[in-house]
């Protein structure tokens, strides 16, 4: 009998914890056609962009996919890894950036949410998207769905104060 409370109170724990993992994102509402809606920025990546010097407009280069250097990369529905070749304000350079991507849309969409300095200490929660003009980040034809192929594996990254 305690074992089954006990299993109980694991699997109530668990349910807890990724109910909490989903919601982090799951506040995202999503477009008809499948990319993201708004999305504020939070009060806390605001202060820390502010102190770092990244404010809205600062730019500089990412390799999109901290796994794929080579052109044409393949980027899935879900989170990312990204490795800034440029300093961004106090952010200096290889420091990775997390976010999320979406693949729904005909572009892909990409938006920023941490940043780990290279030289250690706790990450830093930002907010920022990568973009590319002209339509470059624009999926190539032979995506398949949730997938994105892009013709390039690197694009700039602007700091931003809310996602649009």
């Amino acid at each position: 009998m305690i074992f089954h409370r006990f299993a109980l109170l694991c699997c109530a724990a668990l349910l807890l914890t990724l109910t909490r993992c989903a919601t982090s994102l799951g506040a995202v509402s999503l477009r008809p056609d499948g990319t993201p809606g708004p999305e504020e920025c939070s009060e806390e990546a605001r202060k820390a962009m502010n102190y770092l010097r990244m404010f809205v407009g600062e730019a500089a280069w990412v390799q999109i996919d901290a796994n794929q250097s080579s052109s044409p990369i393949t980027l899935y529905n879900g989170p990312l890894e990204s490795v800034l070749e440029d300093n961004l304000g106090l952010l200096e350079a290889p420091a990775r950036l997390y976010g999320h991507v979406w693949t729904g849309g005909p572009q892909v969409v990409i938006r920023y949410y941490e940043a780990q300095p290279v030289k250690g200490g706790n990450k830093v929660p930002i907010c920022a998207v990568a973009r590319l003009g002209m339509g470059q980040l624009r999926k190539l034809p032979e995506s398949k769905p949730g997938t994105a192929l892009l013709d390039s594996s690197r694009a700039g990254v602007f700091m931003v104060d809310s996602f649009r």
